[in-house]
């Protein structure tokens, strides 16, 4: 079954909400962040700091409202023409993006705004709406293809695990994709992202 898109806000709710997150977006460029202030961001937005303070709280709640919607993905996963390459390419371009400064930067400020863990649910939401745009387009060319649920734990919990707690961890000879050599460049790599793909579907093919 296909999941249901996440719906964002409309009318003045949506048009307060993306002047605000311009304006973080943009005074954190010109700034830096340990000088963003309330009012500041209010008044590029157009907007009173009592609006911010009512629909966000607090700056930490804002902050982290943004990192979610910056991590939303733009587009759907490119189509490649078969199952294996369409994972492959997602999981390569997942770890590139959510491994890189600014996207273990935006993943702490998801989580910081919200210790209940609804930011995490939301941000693992997008991904599980990628992956099945994948799955169901592998099940329409005739493909035999994992569960969503699956892929979220063969796939993106080892590269999540490892961004957030191992991010700088050498690679492992043992790690998935990797040449049978460890080494100091870390395992945050686009062969590691492979390999857990490629593990992923050799254990679909394997015997039972």
């Amino acid at each position: 079954m296909s999941r249901k898109p996440m719906v964002r806000p409309g009318g003045r709710s949506a048009r307060v909400q993306e002047a605000v997150h311009t304006a973080v977006r943009e005074l954190q460029a010109e700034v830096g962040r340990p000088e963003l202030t309330i009012p500041l961001i209010a008044a590029r937005a157009g907007v009173t700091p009592s609006t911010v303070y009512r629909r966000w709280g607090d700056l930490q709640e804002l902050l982290s409202d943004v990192a979610v919607e910056n991590l939303r993905p733009d587009t759907p996963p490119q189509d490649h023409g078969d199952l294996a390459a369409d994972l492959r390419n997602w999981a390569e371009q997942f770890i590139e993006e959510m491994a890189s400064p600014i996207g273990r930067a935006y993943i702490r400020d998801a989580l910081l705004g919200a210790p209940d863990g609804d930011n995490a649910a939301r941000c693992s939401e997008y991904a599980a709406e990628q992956i099945d745009v994948v799955l169901a387009r592998a099940a329409e060319r005739g493909e035999d293809a994992p569960g969503v649920e699956l892929v979220l734990d063969r796939v993106v919990a080892p590269m999540m695990y490892r961004i957030l707690f191992r991010p700088g961890a050498p690679r492992d000879p043992e790690d998935p994709g990797s040449s049978g050599s460890s080494g100091s460049s870390g395992s945050l790599t686009a062969e590691y992202a492979r390999g857990l793909v490629q593990d992923l579907l050799d254990g679909l093919d394997a015997p039972h």
